[in-house]
């Protein structure tokens, strides 16, 4: 299907909510799914060994330290869950949703933001309290940090949708639903 200016947000050159926008970012979220789910599987001691090609025991170093056993459940596998919610968030709704969907726009945009923030820390533990490196950590660390803007982008798209509505007196809450009609 071809993309009208309908698609558009108003003042926009592309729609931010179009499949070649978020095929690349459900693409990145399947993959660190992978990733993270490999991770978890060594956590939960299923394999025995984490391939890691550069930093020797780095890997094992983080992935059995106290960091990742703070929580009933290891890291890793938190953040599996975190790119499944991405995916799925991701796939749901059509190229119009930055405005006929800005509820699932938000979600997706809080299961993309939190675990890049989450990321950029873990990343920063490494060297600073563990004095070693993981090379799928720093994988997958880069894929949620790859994820954000794009995620920001469709999430601004809707909050200025809302915001619109809202100015043109209708309903704030139907806009968040989905059930407004921009005139």
């Amino acid at each position: 299907m071809s993309e009208d200016a309908n698609d558009r947000p108003p003042g926009w050159n592309y729609n931010p909510s179009s499949w070649h926008q978020r095929l690349p970012l459900i693409a990145l979220a399947v993959l660190g799914f992978g990733i993270a789910s490999y991770l978890a599987l060594y956590q939960w001691r299923v394999i025995e060994d984490v391939w890691e090609p550069f930093f020797g025991n780095g890997s094992k170093v983080i992935l059995n330290s106290f960091i990742s056993r703070i929580l009933p459940v290891p890291d890793a596998a938190l953040g599996a869950l975190g790119y499944l919610a991405d995916a799925i968030s991701g796939i749901i709704g059509g190229r119009r949703r930055w405005r006929t969907m800005p509820w699932m726009v938000l979600v997706f945009g809080l299961a993309v933001g939190p675990l890049g923030l989450a990321s950029i820390v873990l990343v920063i533990m490494q060297p600073t309290v563990f004095g070693a490196w993981c090379t799928l950590c720093l994988v997958s660390a880069a894929i949620s940090l790859a994820m954000i803007y794009p995620a920001i982008d469709e999430v601004s798209a809707s909050l200025q949708y809302m915001k619109r509505e809202k100015h043109a007196g209708r309903s704030l809450w139907s806009a968040f639903w989905g059930m407004a009609r921009e005139k």
